[in-house]
């Protein structure tokens, strides 16, 4: 495994410091590459962008265990092959191409391994009932909190980026706000979620992306 370069250690401190150009810039680098990972593999563009949604709160989730000495497109591939392997249990389908992919232009595949067990499956289901009640905890935890504060804005930004799903974009034109904003306030809530859920003291397989995969 080849070492970080400089620019993904100085982009990760960047983002570890609460700059919110850092975490668009990671954004800007990688989401075309993860995008086409998950879709080559869910044949959907929506679904992909979803994977890829939830690949990035996984890496703000799990920043705190990141090793800076691990490549930073491995680890962000490694959260994604979680986040997709999740999306295909749930729907009921076992992947048939590896989720952590290989080298740049790699095409190899191996079979997909025997059928889960029923306990398996239980367990699954069971920590996805546990992932959403963390989530829905941290997520009324802050919006309570911005309430309390009179943050409408902040409020209506983050419904339309993550329950309407519209692009940083779209939300800066319907609130008449600069894309710049709306990238603050995505940031400011991703990482409050982030230390919400840490805050919880989950189980390891719970979140798996919060601890460094060895």
């Amino acid at each position: 495994m080849s070492p970080p370069s400089e620019a993904d250690i100085v982009l990760t401190q960047r983002i570890r410091a609460g700059e919110s150009e850092g975490w668009n810039e990671l954004i800007a680098r990688f989401e075309g590459r993860l995008l086409a990972f998950v879709e080559s593999r869910v044949r959907s563009r929506a679904v992909a962008e979803d994977v890829v949604q939830e690949t990035f709160i996984g890496f703000l989730t799990s920043l705190p265990n990141y090793d800076d000495k691990r490549p930073l497109e491995t680890y962000l591939f490694s959260i994604a092959a979680h986040k997709l392997t999740d999306h295909l249990r749930r729907e009921g389908r076992r992947p048939t191409l590896p989720l952590v992919p290989g080298p740049v232009g790699s095409s190899s595949f191996e079979p997909p391994g025997p059928a889960r067990a029923a306990s398996s499956i239980y367990r699954s289901g069971e920590r996805r009932d546990i992932e959403e009640h963390a989530l829905a905890e941290a997520i009324g935890e802050q919006l309570d909190h911005w309430r309390e504060r009179g943050d409408w804005g902040k409020i209506q930004c983050v419904e339309l980026l993550f329950v309407r799903g519209w692009s940083n974009k779209q939300v800066a034109g319907q609130m008449d706000i600069s894309e710049q904003t709306v990238a603050n306030y995505k940031f400011d809530f991703l990482a409050k979620l982030r230390t919400a859920v840490r805050k919880q003291q989950l189980p390891r397989d719970v979140f798996p992306e919060l601890y460094e995969v060895e």
